[in-house]
């Protein structure tokens, strides 16, 4: 990809003539409904366990099952990318992975909404293929706010839905359907959404500034590799992959986990009501929109000022920071002081997720489709290992507490059990917060060459120079 230019050096968010700034603005929509559509079932979860009688276990693993599917796709769509461009890539995944979400309008039993699930997380994978577009549109100077901005709007649409999907639901009601079964309707809705937006896709995008893979390949603008598969092997033998895979869960993936837990847990602590606490759960996730763009915004100022390293460093002192913040956060028996660390951890959190985009388009620029999903599945897998263990935590103090209280009346058993949930939870997020400062401290062993170092500043000369004579 060395060989490509015309990258966009800038952020102009208007220029709607640059190929990268359109590019942009529809990868950046399209990861948004990809992330409406796939969690747009949870606000519904109530209507779904009466409508089909889902019972708690199969309520628990239509959940797992939704996170599952999306490691796997991460990890196959990075490969096809970098084959076969993000264009085709996109187009297929919106078109496809729009199916399973109008089935899942139209079963009738638990095992075909458990099947849906699973296929539906497969849309999950759009995070790799914008992060790859944006990677291969933009210069070394702004790429790390341009993946961190686009990936803000991701996070949002999976935040948003908790409002959209009601007001969708709304909608249908007033045409004069049932609202138990408006949830049937929202989400076929959803799903046309998303395969209209695969055929915007293929027409008003192309996989780089200079045109699309394939024509390139055939116009010998592209380097190409001997064996497509000595590449893959190459990423996988770097361990800076895999440093950035743990970074990246212990960055999404304790955000997905708090905020899944955070609901009860202001409740259980600080006596909230279940509305209050989910809207200002709601208000962390909408920080997403801001807060992820500072981390990418900070990792390229970084990166001008001390080179790779520079972005590295930065990385590093986020992430212990979001560590400490989560940790404070678990002690604090003061609402005041609760919401002001819990804002600390938003703002440090998807700050270090956006720094860790910063960074990922420069450890091979042959494989940049391949690492962000080997990444992009990292955040999953941290994921689905913090809320088991919160899980477990929490399922046990509350067991011992039911036994323990067990004589006394219904209210008294309630109280006893929201203090042991709030107790485990708390120990289990102090237990997080250690594990993202360690994390941090497994940044420093990032390294890049001398020759890396060179690579970049020279390729940052020559897009200025391109730049400067449009």
């Amino acid at each position: 990809m060395e060989n490509l230019s015309k990258k966009s050096t800038t952020l102009k968010l208007t220029d709607l003539k640059s190929m990268p700034i359109r590019t942009f603005w529809i990868t950046s929509i399209a990861f948004f409904i990809c992330f409406f559509a796939w969690f747009g079932i949870v606000p519904f979860m109530p209507d779904v366990v009466k409508d089909l009688g889902l019972t708690p276990d199969q309520k628990w693993n239509s959940i797992i099952l939704a996170v599952t599917g999306t490691v796997f796709a991460r990890l196959l769509i990075g490969k096809l990318c970098d084959k076969y461009g993000p264009r085709l890539c996109y187009t297929y995944l919106l078109i496809f992975g729009a199916i399973p979400v109008i089935l899942i309008g139209f079963v009738q039993t638990p095992t075909q909404f458990l099947i849906c699930r699973l296929f539906i997380g497969f849309i999950g994978a759009s995070f790799v293929i914008t992060q790859f577009h944006t990677s291969i549109m933009f210069a070394p100077n702004i790429v790390g706010t341009a993946n961190a901005t686009s990936a803000g709007w991701g996070n949002l649409g999976g935040g948003a839905n908790r409002l959209g999907m009601p007001l969708i639901a709304a909608a249908v009601v007033s045409f004069g359907v049932a609202d138990e079964i408006a949830w049937r309707y929202s989400m076929i809705i959803a799903g046309v959404i998303a395969m209209l937006m695969g055929v915007v896709y293929y027409f008003f995008t192309q996989d780089t500034p200079e045109g699309n893979f394939k024509e390139l390949k055939e116009a010998g603008k592209m380097p190409t590799l001997k064996k497509d598969e000595e590449s893959f092997l190459s990423v996988l033998k770097d361990y800076r992959v895999w440093i950035l895979f743990i970074v990246y869960a212990a960055s999404f993936g304790m955000e997905l986990t708090v905020y899944g837990t955070m609901d009860d847990y202001l409740q259980n602590t600080f006596g909230l009501t279940r509305s209050m606490a989910g809207n200002l759960v709601l208000s962390f996730a909408l920080m997403n929109i801001f807060a992820r763009t500072l981390g990418g915004f900070f990792g390229d100022r970084f990166g001008r000022l001390k080179g790779l390293r520079g972005r590295v460093l930065f990385l590093t002192v986020i992430l212990a920071l979001e560590g400490a913040m989560l940790s404070i956060f678990s002690l604090t028996t003061s609402f005041a002081l609760g919401i002001i660390f819990l804002i600390a951890f938003s703002i440090t959190v998807q700050m270090a997720e956006g720094a860790t985009f910063s960074v990922v388009p420069f450890i091979n620029k042959k494989a940049i489709g391949s690492i962000s999903g080997i990444v992009g599945a990292g955040g999953n897998v941290g994921a689905f290992l913090a809320a088991l263990l919160l899980k477990s935590k929490s399922a046990m103090a509350e067991t011992n507490a039911l036994a323990a209280n067990s004589n006394l009346g219904e209210e008294a058993m309630k109280a006893a059990q929201a203090a042991a949930a709030s107790g485990a939870v708390s120990s289990g997020y102090f237990i997080i917060g250690g594990f993202v400062a360690i994390t941090a401290l497994t940044t420093l062993a990032i390294k890049f060459s001398t020759a890396d170092e060179k690579a970049v500043k020279e390729e940052m000369k020559a897009e200025f120079k391109l730049a400067s004579l449009d």
